[in-house]
């Protein structure tokens, strides 16, 4: 596993993590976005300095070279993720962009009323709000995988209830964002094609795939999506998964330049997966970014990452969880993402992470883009410190020392 020597060589690739500031700042919204290792940065410089060209368009010098970059990329995700082709893996903005993708080209073409789309109460809007339009448009039905409120964990019972033979969608996360949850997700794609021959399984792997292996063959999975900007890459980079004979199935959704096969004034033909659904130019300087990342993490190893994350996690929540004064939402099983949701007695989440702010501690507060879980669990919204393998056993401490801060400042005392 790595050593507190090896984060602290490892934190100087992140320019901002080793910049001399004249506050120490504590850096815990790995969740929302990652910090940038200086590789990548230069990968995105060095394509639009020497490379940038318009991928598949043109004979000439730039345009071959920013092809072999886009393609070479499409090769090295499939790799990175288990994948049995480079065919199995589109090019999008963001997670958001391809569950939304998914909504409609799958959605809205083989569903139909009387089927029902199965997703957990754990869901990001980005995978609650898309099948919400889906079932209005269809007439399916939207049916929920709730938790038990005091572990966190998935109910089994709900599992036997909800998935059945009408069941046509299921989309899930990997892992909560919110909670650190991280449902047995091959188990239950096993499950739901146990019960349903017609099913596609649709996972949500945006929090999964910067601090875990994935394989998606091994899942099993239709479909598989992840943002980039999560894992090291730059924002604006994100990968849609499927299935060859499933993506081929499936009309495409943006139509334009490069997704043709021929074009007539009447009608026209596609090209198949992934081209289709790749309309228009594409992200060639993030697809290069996102190798980078990748590359950058395959060099550290995801084995160690994930369990010194684990280990790191695990160490803020043994200092947590005894706090009177706090009120914790994490997953209880130490088998979790690397977040820590809370809130403090007496005090909104806004002011806390206010406060944190004026001591250098980055957290996020507010729903976190999960107002149903928010609600199930009887609250509007929480604090969140979200931890990568840059951070340090001193950057937990300074947070844990901070929160008897935050009560000190609101005149609630310290405990």
């Amino acid at each position: 596993m790595l050593t507190q020597e090896e984060i602290l060589e490892i934190r100087k690739d992140f320019p901002y993590l080793s910049q001399e500031w004249d506050k120490k700042i504590v850096y815990l919204d790995s969740a929302a976005t990652t910090q940038k290792p200086q590789g990548v940065l230069d990968a995105l410089t060095d394509y639009y300095k020497f490379q940038n060209g318009n991928p598949h368009r043109g004979a000439h010098y730039l345009g071959q070279v920013a092809t072999e970059v886009f393609e070479e990329g499409r090769q090295v995700v499939a790799d990175f993720i288990g994948a049995k082709s480079p065919n199995e893996i589109i090019f999008t903005n963001n997670t958001t962009q391809s569950l939304n993708t998914l909504a409609y080209i799958l959605g809205l073409n083989k569903v139909k009323e009387g089927d029902e789309i199965v997703i957990s109460i754990l869901e990001h809007h980005s995978n609650l709000i898309p099948w919400q339009y889906v079932a209005e448009k269809t007439g399916a039905k939207l049916r929920y995988i709730y938790i038990d409120k005091d572990s966190k964990e998935l109910r089994e019972e709900d599992l036997d209830q909800v998935l059945t033979e009408k069941t046509k969608i299921l989309a899930l996360t990997a892992s909560s964002n919110t909670l650190g949850t991280l449902p047995k997700v091959k188990e239950i794609i096993q499950k739901a094609k146990a019960k349903s021959k017609d099913i596609y399984t649709i996972v949500d792997g945006a929090q999964a795939v910067p601090h875990h292996k994935v394989d998606v063959q091994d899942l099993d999975c239709d479909f598989y999506t992840f943002s980039g900007h999560k894992l090291l890459a730059p924002m604006g980079i994100g990968v849609l998964y499927g299935k060859e004979e499933k993506l081929n199935d499936l009309p495409p959704f943006f139509y334009g330049g490069e997704m043709i096969e021929y074009v007539y004034e009447d009608h026209s033909t596609f090209l198949k997966a992934p081209m289709r659904f790749e309309a228009g130019t594409q992200n060639v300087g993030g697809v290069k970014g996102l190798v980078a990342a990748i590359r950058y993490l395959q060099a550290i190893g995801l084995d160690e990452i994930d369990a010194y994350e684990g280990q790191l996690t695990q160490y803020c929540y043994d200092q947590v969880k005894d706090m009177d004064f706090l009120d914790l939402y994490t997953v209880k099983n130490n088998h979790r993402g690397s977040v820590i949701t809370f809130n403090l007695e007496g005090i909104h989440p806004h002011d806390v992470a206010s406060i944190m702010d004026s001591y250098g501690i980055a957290i996020r507060s507010g729903h976190h883009c999960t107002q149903p879980l928010h609600r199930y669990l009887g609250i509007n919204a929480s604090c969140r410190a979200s931890l990568a393998f840059y951070n340090t056993r001193e950057e937990v401490d300074q947070f844990v020392t901070h929160l008897n801060d935050v009560r000190r400042m609101m005149g609630l005392g310290s405990k």
